[in-house]
C-alpha cells in the first residue's frame, strides 16, 4: 500500500552523537538552523517521533514562524502538522507539553501498548490511540497515516532507534543531517544509527550547504528492496523510470515507456526510454539492457524498473522486453502499470515473467504518473 514520503531529520557531532551524558539538552544545531529545521516541519504533512525521544527530550514539535503557519493555513491546511508519537509499551506521560502544544495527535502503539495509551491519555483532546499489531509494525503505521491521516510527507525528528528501525526497514526516503562543529566522546552518548544490518551500498548525496556553523547534508538511499518486500529506494527509481516515459517521442502506435536497471547496491547500470535514439520500434526495457554488458556478474541481482510491465509479446522485434529480461538474469522487476490491450490482446508479460522465475512488484500509486505520457492512446486511460 501507499506511503507517505519519509524524511529523517537530525543534529549530530561530529562522532555521531544525538547528545550528551549530561542533564541538560545538547544544543549541536544553530539559530540558523533551528528556522531551517522550522521551515521543513511547515512543509511536512506530519512530524513523527518515538516515545524514548518524548520522555529524554519531551520536545513541543510546532512550526514556531507564524508566517509559516498562516501560510499553512491560507493554503487550506491545518496551523500545525499533525503530531505522531510511536510507542511499544504505551506507557505514556499525560503532564508531557507534546499534548499540550499544537493540533491533532496520533499514538500508534502495539495491541498491548493501546488500553495503557488509552488511559494515561484520557481527556486529552484531539488524539487518537491506534494499535498496529501485537508487535510495533512500521509499514502499519505509514500506510496509516497515509490512507486515514492523508500524510504525504512525513517529516521524523527522532530518536537513534527510530532512524535506525527506518532505515534498515528501507523505508527512508530521504535524510537530513546538520553536522555540528563539535565531538562529544563519551561511550555512553546516543548515536544517530545504532549496530545490524542495513541495506547495501552507499547512500546517494543530494544536497550539502553551509547553515551558520553547521553543514547540511541531504542523502537518499538507492539499494533496492528484496523480493516482494518494497523499499523507499524502488519508489524513487519507479518514479525516474516514469519521468523517463515523459521523453519518449510520441507515437499512435506505441505506448512511451521508461526503465531503469538498478544493481542490488544502488548503483544504475543504465536506463532508456521507448524509440530512444530515433529507433521507432526499441522498447524502454531493451534500450536500457542493451547498454549493459550481458556479462556483467551484477545483473542477476538487480531490478529492471518499467512504468509498463515489460511485453510478452512484439511484431517489431523477435524477443519481447519480458524474455530479454529472463535471458539477462534479472530476477526482479517493478512495475507501475498493467498493459491494457490497446495493441495486444490480453498482455501478460508479468505472468511470463513469473513463470520463468522473476519477482514481479506494482506500485499502481504510479500507475497515474505512467498513463499520462499515454492520454493520446485509445486505451491509455485507465
Amino acid at each position: 500500500m501507499p506511503h507517505p514520503y519519509v524524511l529523517l531529520s537530525a543534529a549530530v557531532s561530529l562522532d555521531g552523537c544525538l547528545d550528551d551524558t549530561g542533564p541538560e539538552r545538547l544544543l549541536l544545531s544553530g539559530p540558523e538552523d533551528f528556522d531551517r529545521v522550522d521551515a521543513v516541519r511547515a512543509a511536512s504533512d506530519a512530524i513523527l517521533i518515538g516515545a524514548g525521544t518524548l520522555r529524554a527530550d519531551d520536545p513541543r514539535l510546532v512550526v514556531r514562524s507564524p508566517a509559516r503557519r498562516a501560510a499553512r493555513t491560507a493554503a487550506g491546511l491545518p496551523e500545525f502538522p499533525l503530531k505522531v508519537l510511536v510507542t511499544g509499551s504505551g506507557e505514556l506521560d499525560p503532564a508531557a507539553r507534546f499534548w499540550r502544544t499544537g493540533g491533532r495527535k496520533a499514538v500508534y502503539t502495539t495491541d498491548g501498548g493501546a488500553s495503557r495509551a488509552q488511559e494515561a491519555l484520557r481527556g486529552q483532546k484531539d488524539v487518537e490511540v491506534v494499535p498496529v499489531g501485537p508487535e510495533l509494525d512500521w509499514r502499519a503505521v505509514l500506510e496509516h497515516l497515509h490512507a486515514v491521516h492523508r500524510v504525504r510527507r512525513l517529516m521524523v525528528e527522532g530518536g537513534g532507534s527510530v532512524h535506525t528501525q527506518l532505515l534498515r526497514l528501507g523505508l527512508a526516503d530521504e535524510l537530513q543531517l546538520a553536522l555540528a562543529p563539535l565531538l562529544v566522546g563519551e561511550p555512553d552518548a546516543p548515536r544517530l544509527f545504532g549496530p545490524g544490518g542495513y541495506p547495501p551500498g552507499r547512500l546517494r548525496l543530494e544536497e550539502t550547504r553551509p547553515v551558520g556553523d553547521v553543514v547540511l547534508a541531504r542523502y537518499r538511499p538507492v539499494a533496492p528492496g528484496a523480493g516482494p518486500s518494497v523499499s523507499a529506494a524502488d519508489r524513487y527509481w519507479l518514479g525516474l523510470a516514469c519521468d523517463l516515459a515523459e521523453e519518449c517521442p510520441p507515437s499512435r502506435t506505441a505506448f512511451s515507456v521508461g526503465a531503469v536497471v538498478v544493481a542490488e547496491d544502488g548503483t544504475e547500470l543504465a536506463r532508456g526510454h521507448s524509440r530512444e535514439g530515433g529507433d521507432p520500434v526499441v522498447h524502454a526495457e531493451e534500450a536500457a539492457l542493451a547498454k549493459i554488458d550481458p556479462a556483467d556478474p551484477r545483473l542477476p541481482g538487480a531490478t529492471v524498473y518499467s512504468s509498463l510491465e515489460p511485453c510478452a509479446r512484439r511484431a517489431s522485434r523477435p524477443a519481447p522486453c519480458a524474455r530479454l529480461i529472463l535471458d539477462a538474469g534479472v530476477r526482479r522487476v517493478v512495475t507501475a502499470w498493467r498493459e491494457p490491450d490497446t495493441f495486444v490482446a490480453a498482455a501478460d508479460g508479468s505472468g511470463v515473467l513469473a513463470a520463468g522465475g522473476v519477482r514481479v512488484v506494482l506500485l499502481p500509486e504510479y500507475e497515474e504518473r505512467a498513463v499520462r505520457p499515454n492520454r493520446h492512446l485509445s486505451g491509455g486511460a485507465t
